[in-house]
């Protein structure tokens, strides 16, 4: 197969198996009585990044850590420098000053653990495990603390649950549904790995830059159509909620689970550069948010802006 036909299916295959997912698992948790605020804070983030978590687990299981980390690393600059860069010009985004502080600490917590992992050089199954026991702790103490009081932070995971699109009622429909949405982005990811890797050999440059770009954008795909989606429905809460959980689901879950399958070596590349400018731009989103609780359309087009000088850099040294 042409190896831009194979990424190009890839791709495809991601976004609609990762949509079905979506929709499926949150007709099925509200068929069963499951909360929004529970399917919001859970469901809604463990669904966009799927493509992300089974991209990484194919790449890695094929000795492509360069794609497997790659993957994660550029999906969290693309996430905040390009979809929440595009989603505040589209409408500026007011930040939950609690839900931002308790946010933006363990944002911040997951970039530092991403970081020393990326500088130790290797991932194995303890650290995988830690990653994820940290995740569930989190997600716990977050639906605990919101149906004890809840707040505006509770309102954004509900706006979640709302905003994905319906499935169907029946529950079997609906859980049929989650399970295709599986299936169809385990064959869109291997489809998009083994292009990737194809692409790197023609081209001659590293794995690793290809997965902080192609790989990484398709995968986060789900994030910017739930983002746009999101702001142009004037719920720029959302937006904001899904870039913060899809970062730290990506660091804590698909980085955990990844080196728990298959344990990782992290590329040079990476360590050298990539993790430094992820660090930088989660410093950055944070700064924005808490300097006037909200996130403006000029500061979007920095974002933007930015992303856009990181993708020619790297252009420019492939």
């Amino acid at each position: 197969m042409d190896i831009w036909i194979s990424i190009g299916l890839g791709l495809v295959l991601l976004v609609v198996g990762g949509e079905l997912l979506v929709r499926g698992a949150v007709a099925s948790a509200t068929a069963l009585g499951v909360s929004p605020l529970l399917i919001g804070l859970t469901l809604v983030g463990f669904g966009t990044s799927t493509p992300e978590l089974v991209t990484s687990v194919t790449a890695a299981l094929n000795g492509s850590a360069g794609i497997a980390v790659g993957n994660v690393v550029g999906s969290n600059i693309a996430n905040i420098l390009f979809i929440l860069g595009l989603s505040a010009i589209i409408y500026p985004m007011a930040v939950n000053p609690k839900g931002f502080r308790r946010d933006a600490i363990m944002l911040s917590a997951a970039a530092l653990a991403c970081l020393g992992v990326v500088l130790y050089g290797q991932m194995g199954m303890v650290l995988g495990v830690a990653f994820i026991a940290s995740l569930l702790a989190y997600v716990v103490f977050v639906y605990v603390q919101e149906k004890r009081a809840p707040d505006e932070a509770a309102v954004v995971a509900e706006h979640r649950a709302e905003d994905a699109r319906p499935g169907p009622r029946h529950l079997t429909f609906s859980l049929a549904m989650a399970i295709g949405g599986i299936a169809i982005t385990i064959f869109g990811a291997r489809y998009l790995v083994d292009g990737s890797i194809a692409l790197a050999k023609t081209l001659g440059v590293s794995d690793t830059i290809i997965g902080l770009t192609i790989v990484a954008v398709g995968t986060s795909m789900p994030e910017l159509v739930t983002s746009v989606m999101a702001a142009l429905r004037k719920h720029a809460d959302v937006a904001y909620g899904n870039i913060v959980g899809s970062n730290i689901f990506n660091v804590l879950f698909i980085l955990g689970a990844t080196s728990i399958i298959q344990p990782i070596d992290m590329p040079a590349q990476i360590a050298s550069f990539d993790i430094w400018v992820m660090l930088a731009t989660t410093g950055l989103l944070v700064y924005f948010a808490r300097s006037g609780a909200m996130l403006q359309r000029w500061e979007g087009w920095v974002l933007l802006g930015s992303y856009g000088a990181y993708t020619g850099y790297l252009v420019s040294i492939a």
